[in-house]
């Protein structure tokens, strides 16, 4: 087998492996998934037959609206902390973020739910390969 053959099939393997210090941060994103990630349901609230279109999504969510993306009478709030940044070239940068998202209703401000993830992003040979867990 010729050599620049064998390099080309072992590329994808390499480029694959993760380094040490990924491997130590999804560690590290798994653990602090398990203390405080995941969903929380405080109410649940029934929406009546106008909030849904015709295949039964939802529609009056608008992203581009930020805290308002839940329309008029709820608040999504969305909290992002970065909680490593490692001091590599910009295609190596490893980071590890904590995401948490609520939803208030505006009339009482009470919290109806929320939603905590945490993500891994970088680190790799071959720029930004990325673990979210949930």
């Amino acid at each position: 087998m010729k050599p620049i053959f064998k390099f080309f099939v072992l590329l994808p393997v390499i480029a694959g492996c993760a380094t040490s210090s990924q491997m130590a941060v999804d560690t590290e994103v798994r653990r602090l998934c398990a203390i405080d990630g995941g969903i929380r349901v405080y109410e649940t609230v029934k929406l009546s037959a106008d909030k849904f279109n015709q295949w039964g999504q939802v529609n009056f969510y608008r992203p581009t609206q930020g805290e308002n993306a839940l329309g008029p009478s709820y608040l999504l709030k969305h909290e992002r902390r970065l909680l490593i940044k490692s001091q590599s070239e910009p295609s190596h940068e490893l980071t590890m973020v904590r995401e948490h998202f609520t939803v208030v209703r505006k009339a009482d401000k009470k919290v109806l739910g929320e939603t905590v993830l945490y993500g891994r992003g970088g680190g790799g040979y071959f720029g930004a390969m990325a673990s979210i867990q949930l």
